[in-house]
């Protein structure tokens, strides 16, 4: 298996799956975007899903981990390939009552070493709040992890962040999309409604 994966390749493997859509689009950041990486369609398929996995497990090996922790929905699926391929446990966070928490039985340990996995970063919003929670229940945040990075390397992270590839595509509060203001209607293709 391939441990190393240069950003065209991962842009390939979306191009192949499909993944790479144009249009008028909500972010679940709420911005609007007429680009949108539909990360699941790569995800759907486990060799594609597997690769990414260990390429992203490979930038993050040296960090020593012991538990991957990801948002859900979106990271669930890269989030347990990257647990497989580095050997340790992956939970998932989701909201209970609007705030993103550990649920079904999931923990984290005082100390325990964590990296935060995710599809795609573009404000960096949800990851911040996969943090959180790491850190409400006494973990060590080691680094952050995105098959994407499309926040142009404005993530605001306080934590070390990986990703396989960036991808610069305009993103426009909705208030001053030229989208909006030429009457195309917007579509909310992600995983937050």
């Amino acid at each position: 298996m391939m441990t190393r994966m240069d950003a065209a390749d991962v842009i390939n493997r979306f191009r192949r799956a499909g993944a790479l859509l144009e249009g008028h689009f909500r972010l679940t950041s709420g911005l609007h975007s007429s680009g949108y990486l539909q990360c699941a369609l790569v995800l759907q398929h486990p060799r594609e899903a597997e690769a990414l996995g260990v390429a992203l497990a490979a930038l993050v090996r040296a960090l020593a981990p012991q538990a991957v922790l990801s948002p859900a929905l979106g990271g669930i699926v890269i989030g347990q390939e990257v647990g497989r391929a580095l050997g340790v446990r992956a939970l998932f966070a989701e909201r209970q009552d609007g705030q993103l928490t550990l649920r079904r039985g999931f923990a984290l340990a005082p100390g325990e070493k964590v990296v935060i996995v995710e599809d795609v970063v573009t404000t960096g919003g949800s990851t911040r709040e996969t943090i959180d929670v790491a850190r409400a229940a006494g973990a060590e945040v080691v680094a952050a992890a995105a098959i994407i990075d499309r926040s142009g390397g404005d993530q605001r992270l306080d934590v070390p962040f990986h990703r396989l590839a960036a991808v610069s595509v305009p993103t426009y509060p909705p208030a001053s999309c030229p989208l909006c203001l030429a009457g195309q209607p917007v579509v909310k293709p992600g995983s937050r409604m």
